[in-house]
């Protein structure tokens, strides 16, 4: 059942950035149905991993849908369309949603369709047999999804930084100082996250292997994506008059180092190769 929602979710947030797509033009009652059409989809997705947790249960081996590569894509791409939402509708912020349903969409694609993938619901391996597993695992997708919308606001920002508006053809929104106040907020936000989830993995990795810190591949990459953003939030806060193109450029590379840490190190024996 859970796969057959989480599958359902991956299309309808095709269809959704298509019709976002199309809204970014035309706006008005096209703009209404994409929006209704990815929280369709969000709901479909929320459901799956609902469902996936409450059937682990009844396969006697109980524990939240957190443990492998594809429940941890399933995840990242809930959590990244849960923060454009907040942003969109928190803010005002429109037409985010077009950057970020085919970064969710591309993650639920692969999670679902590639052939190397075990989307079956797996005992837990006896590291991760602990309390810890949500609340690590959740900060550090949290955070890390903040560092993608954070991206693809930075993304439109270098965008406007180089358009003159009389050739503008796209609807991007809001103007420089506004999307560089939520470039910032989201980079905070995920930077208070992904350190609690550094924090907390390392009380775990105690507990698991008897040690706080082990150098482990995941772990080093970690710590540099964590240098990387206090880099650039201190950048930010010590003053930037070039419009925020460094500030974007620099969230950009933390996008590759967010990247490399979640998938990466994968290609490299370590503590966390499990994923």
């Amino acid at each position: 059942m859970n796969a057959t929602l989480l599958g359902l979710a991956t299309f309808i947030y095709f269809a959704a950035f298509i019709l976002s797509l199309l809204s970014v033009r035309r706006g008005g009652t096209i703009e209404k149905i994409a929006a209704l059409t990815a929280f369709a989809g969000f709901i479909g997705h929320s459901a799956g991993i609902v469902i996936r947790w409450i059937e682990s249960y009844g396969l006697g081996i109980g524990h939240a849908p957190l443990s492998n590569l594809y429940e941890a894509l399933v995840f990242f791409a809930w959590a990244v369309i849960l923060l454009c939402f907040y942003i969109e509708y928190g803010s005002g912020r429109k037409n985010l949603a077009v950057l970020a349903l085919p970064v969710a969409f591309v993650m639920m694609a692969y999670a679902s369709l590639s052939p190397h993938m075990e989307s079956g619901i797996m005992p837990l391996i006896p590291a991760l047999k602990s309390n810890w597993l949500a609340i690590h695992v959740v900060a550090c997708f949290l955070g890390y999804a903040a560092f993608v919308i954070a991206a693809l606001m930075s993304a439109l920002l270098l965008i406007k930084n180089r358009r003159r508006p009389s050739k503008e053809t796209l609807q991007l929104p809001g103007n420089q100082t506004s999307l560089k106040n939520h470039i910032y907020r989201s980079l905070f936000g995920g930077y208070i996250l992904f350190t609690l989830g550094i924090a907390t993995g390392s009380v775990w990795a105690h507990r698991a292997w008897g040690s706080y810190w082990s150098w482990d591949p995941k772990e080093t990459w970690a710590l540099i994506t964590w240098l990387v953003y206090s880099a650039i939030l201190h950048g930010r806060l010590s003053g930037e008059k070039d419009g925020g193109t460094i500030m974007a450029l620099m969230t950009l590379l933390g996008l590759l180092c967010v990247a490399f840490t979640f998938l990466g190190v994968n290609l490299l024996p370590g503590l966390h190769s499990y994923l």
